[in-house]
């Protein structure tokens, strides 16, 4: 099968993260397909040894995370842009296989047909790596943490699902879904677990807010789940305030907030492959434009 793959998949790049932590915590917004900002930045990231001991993500987050764990530099992209067009991954071969129209599955199972992640590396106990869910029973924020809960991909694939076209995850006894459907930026967790140094990465300009009208599609769709639908119906809302104080928090200097420098016009389920591999590489010159603040920031 011939895949229309982004035409610089060669410019990305390659090769291993140290191993050397720096005490402090990423934490990484969603967005589905806007989520290649975040890859191009994490990659610069690793390429200049800036690997943060604590990583918490949303959604397409949770999967830039993951890869970001694993120290595997480029991965995530090369595995996107070159993917997206396929029917296995996004299509109706998705649908079939997970009766949703986006597979998280593709991205996070071993099928043999993807580069592999560096499981040896992912799970070692001196990173922490924790994906946000959203509990459908009761619409609370699940934060599961690897080598802490009993299935650490199965938690990254909740918190990957997009409400309305995906399945919920069972984990256990209960149905989760995308974690944004509850918090989208978790900056609060990292603050709570008492981190003196919180990166931000967002995946929308930084005065991008939500229209905030309650969500009666919401209400009516998760009728089943009431706590659920009432908290999805009110998260645009929730989702500004959490911009509105993560500015704030910038700065005051409790946290280094970064978004992209531009405005995004790629969708959430974007197809067009060379607006993808822009927004990759927005990330990464974003990255490399402050990379000199950061790691001061860092007290590298």
């Amino acid at each position: 099968m011939q895949l229309r793959v982004y035409s610089g998949l060669g410019r990305i790049p390659e090769g291993q993260a140290s191993e050397n932590l720096l005490q402090g915590c990423l934490v990484l917004e969603g967005g589905a397909f806007r989520g290649l900002y975040t890859q191009g930045f994490l990659d610069a990231m690793m390429q200049n040894g800036l690997n943060l001991s604590c990583v918490i993500g949303v959604s397409a987050g949770a999967l830039g995370g993951m890869n970001y764990v694993s120290g595997q530099i480029g991965r995530s992209a090369r595995i996107n842009l070159t993917f997206r067009r396929d029917p296995r991954y996004v299509g109706r071969k998705a649908f079939v296989h997970s009766h949703s129209l986006l597979d998280v599955g593709f991205l996070t199972d071993d099928r043999g047909i993807l580069e592999p992640l560096d499981k040896k590396r992912f799970y070692r106990p001196e990173q922490r790596f924790i994906a946000v869910a959203t509990n459908c029973l009761t619409g609370e924020t699940s934060y599961f943490e690897k080598g802490k809960c009993t299935n650490i991909m199965e938690a990254v694939k909740a918190s990957a699902t997009m409400p309305y076209i995906s399945p919920m995850v069972m984990i256990g006894d209960v149905p989760y879904l995308d974690g944004g459907c509850s918090c989208k930026i978790p900056y609060q967790w990292a603050i709570d677990q008492g981190f003196e140094k919180i990166v931000v990465i967002r995946t929308r300009e930084a005065d991008f807010r939500k229209t905030e009208k309650e969500s009666g599609i919401a209400l009516k769709h998760y009728r089943k789940y009431p706590e659920f639908a009432k908290k999805l119906a009110v998260s645009n809302a929730d989702y500004n305030a959490q911009c509105d104080e993560t500015e704030k928090l910038h700065s005051e200097g409790r946290l280094f907030r970064f978004a992209p420098s531009q405005p995004v016009t790629v969708g959430r389920v974007e197809k067009d492959m060379e607006k993808l591999g822009e927004l990759y590489f927005l990330g990464y010159n974003d990255c490399m434009k402050q990379i000199e603040d950061l790691k001061t920031y860092l007290g590298e």
